[in-house]
C-alpha cells in the first residue's frame, strides 16, 4: 500500500490490482494482504487474548480475588478481531482514494510485457497497460497433497476468521506459523497436539527452537515427533465436526491414528507466481519455489518489472522488510534517491506462549560462516520477576549473543526467550546496526528490574559450560 502511496505522491498515476482468492472452504476477505487479514495482525490478538488467560492465573497470586468460573467465549474473540481488521481495511481504502490510486479489486495476470488483464469477481475483464510494474503478490498456505486435506482441513487463512471455535485441534508443522497458533490455541484452553516432520523452526537458531518447544510441551501441548499425515477422514460433520487423521513415521513402517475437531496444517507456504502471467512478460522464476530472483534494487531480469516482499528468492518473508522495500523502490524510481533496502540484521519475534525474538545469525550460521573457534556465545537463563510471585517458570527463560572473535567481538548474532520479546528485541536491533560489540553492551547499564538488561551482565560463556541459572535479582 505504501508503494501505491508513495507512487501516487510522488506524481505517478497508479493503479493497484488487489483480489484474494478464497480459500478451499471459501474464506476470503479485504485490502491489506496477509499481515492485516491473515497474519501479524489477528495472530498478535490472539496471543494475547492468551496471555490475559496466564495473567488471569498469575493474578489470584497478586492478591485478586474472583470467584466465577474462567472461561473463553471464541465467538467474542473473534468479532472483536475481526471488527478491528475491517477497519483497517476501510482505512487502507481511505488512503487509496485520498491518494488518488486508481483500486480495482481483480485478479491482474500479463499478457505481454507492458499488459496485463484483469479478471473481476463476476468474470468481467478489461486490459490495461503500464510504463512499470511492481509484483507483490505475497505468499499462500501450502497443503499436503494427501486425501482430504482441502476438503476438511483448515489453514491459517481459515483460522483467524473461524466461526466456531476449534475444539481438539491438530496443527500439522513446525513453521512459526504452526508454533503460535498451536500456543495460543492451547492458551484459550483447548486440547492441542502438534504433528512435526522433522525440526521445529527450520532456519532460525535450533537452540532456541528447541526452548520454545520445551516451553510449549510443559505448558500442555502435545508434539509428535516424526510423523506425517497421509490421510484426513470425516466422521461427522458440524462446527467443529470430528475428522480422523492417519499418520506415519518419517523413520519406521509405524503408522498411527488420531480423532481431532480441527486439524491446521501450518507446513510453509508457496509464493502467488504461478498464475499471473509471468511466461509472458518474460520475468524468470525459480521453478522449485516459485520465487522470483531480482537484484539488489528489487529489479527483476525485466528491466520494467519490480518485485518486493515474500516472493523474493533469498529475501525475508516479513512485512515490514515488504513495506520497507516498497517504500525505497518508490523513492529510487520516482523520487530521485539511491537509498536500497537493507536486508542485513533483519530482527523478527515468533510469538509463541514464551515469545522468541532474534536479530542477525543463528550459532549454526555463525560457527559456518567465522568457524567455531572464532565463536564466542555469551549466555544466561533467567527468571522475569514478573514470573517470581506466581512461582512459574524459573529460569525458562533464555538470553544469548553471538560474538565474533576475530571484529572486536561483534554481536553477530542476537537471541531472547521471554516476555514482550518484540519490543526487547527492536532496540537491540538499532543497537546491531551501529554494529554494537560485547563490550558496548557490558558497559551499558541496565534497567532494573527488566528483563532486557540480562544482556548488558552477561558473563558466562557457552564454551565454558559454567552454570546460567540465576537466583534471585
Amino acid at each position: 500500500d505504501i508503494m501505491e502511496s508513495l507512487s501516487a505522491l510522488l506524481g505517478k498515476k497508479v493503479m493497484v490490482l488487489d483480489y484474494v482468492v478464497p480459500t478451499p472452504i471459501g474464506t476470503t476477505w479485504g485490502l491489506g494482504g496477509t499481515c492485516v487479514n491473515v497474519g501479524c495482525i489477528p495472530k498478535k490478538l490472539m496471543h494475547q487474548t492468551a496471555l490475559l488467560g496466564t495473567a488471569l492465573q498469575d493474578s489470584r497470586n497478586f492478591g485478586w480475588e474472583f470467584d466465577k468460573k474462567v472461561e473463553h467465549n471464541w465467538e467474542t474473540m473473534k468479532t472483536a478481531v475481526n471488527n478491528y481488521i475491517s477497519s483497517l481495511n476501510w482505512g487502507y481504502r481511505v488512503q487509496l482514494r485520498d491518494k488518488n490510486v486508481s483500486y480495482v479489486n481483480s485478479y491482474a495476470e500479463f499478457m505481454e510485457p507492458h499488459k496485463i488483464k484483469a479478471i473481476n469477481k463476476r468474470g468481467k475483464e478489461t486490459f490495461h497497460t503500464a510504463a512499470k510494474y511492481v509484483l507483490a503478490t505475497g505468499e499462500r498456505p501450502r497443503y499436503l497433497g494427501i486425501p482430504g486435506d482441502k476438503e476438511f482441513c483448515i489453514t491459517s487463512d481459515d483460522l483467524f476468521s473461524l466461526p466456531y471455535c476449534p475444539g481438539k485441534t491438530l496443527v500439522v508443522g513446525a513453521s512459526y506459523v504452526a508454533l503460535e497458533c498451536a500456543g495460543f490455541l492451547a492458551g484459550l484452553g483447548l486440547d492441542v497436539t502438534v504433528m512435526v516432520r522433522s525440526i521445529l523452526l527450520r532456519g532460525f537458531d535450533q537452540d532456541m527452537a528447541n526452548r520454545v518447544g520445551e516451553h510449549m510441551e510443559e505448558h500442555g501441548v502435545r508434539f509428535l515427533r516424526k510423523f506425517v499425515p497421509t490421510k484426513v477422514e470425516q466422521l461427522e460433520t458440524g462446527s467443529p465436526g470430528r475428522l480422523k487423521v492417519t499418520a506415519k513415521s518419517t523413520e519406521t513402517d509405524e503408522a498411527i491414528e488420531g480423532e481431532y475437531n480441527t486439524v491446521l496444517i501450518a507446513v510453509g507456504r508457496d509464493a502467488c507466481t504461478g498464475n499471473i502471467g509471468l511466461d509472458k512478460a518474460g520475468v524468470k522464476v525459480n521453478e522449485k519455489n516459485g520465487k522470483i530472483p531480482a537484484n539488489d534494487e528489487e529489479q527483476t531480469n525485466v528491466p520494467h518489472i519490480y518485485a518486493i516482499g515474500d516472493i523474493l528468492e533469498g529475501k525475508w518473508e516479513l512485512t515490514p522488510v515488504a513495506i520497507q522495500a516498497g517504500k525505497l523502490l518508490a523513492r529510487r524510481l520516482f523520487g530521485g534517491s539511491t537509498v536500497k533496502c537493507d536486508y542485513i540484521n533483519v530482527p523478527t519475534t515468533v510469538f509463541t506462549p514464551l515469545e522468541y525474538g532474534c536479530c542477525g545469525l543463528s550459532e549454526e550460521k555463525a560457527v559456518e560462516m567465522y568457524g567455531e573457534e572464532n565463536i564466542e556465545v555469551y549466555h544466561s537463563l533467567f527468571w522475569p520477576l514478573e514470573f517470581t510471585v506466581p512461582g512459574r517458570d524459573n529460569n525458562k527463560c533464555y538470553a544469548k549473543v553471538v560474538c565474533n572473535k576475530l571484529d572486536s567481538e561483534r554481536v553477530v548474532g542476537f537471541h531472547y526467550l521471554g516476555p514482550s520479546a518484540g519490543e526487547v528485541t527492536q532496540g537491540y536491533a538499532a543497537a546491531m546496526k551501529c554494529g554494537m560489540t560485547k563490550e558496548q553492551l557490558d558497559i551499558t547499564i541496565g534497567i532494573h528490574p527488566t528483563c532486557a538488561e540480562i544482556f548488558t551482565t552477561m558473563e558466562i560463556t557457552k564454551r565454558s559450560g559454567a552454570d546460567i541459572t540465576q537466583a534471585g535479582c
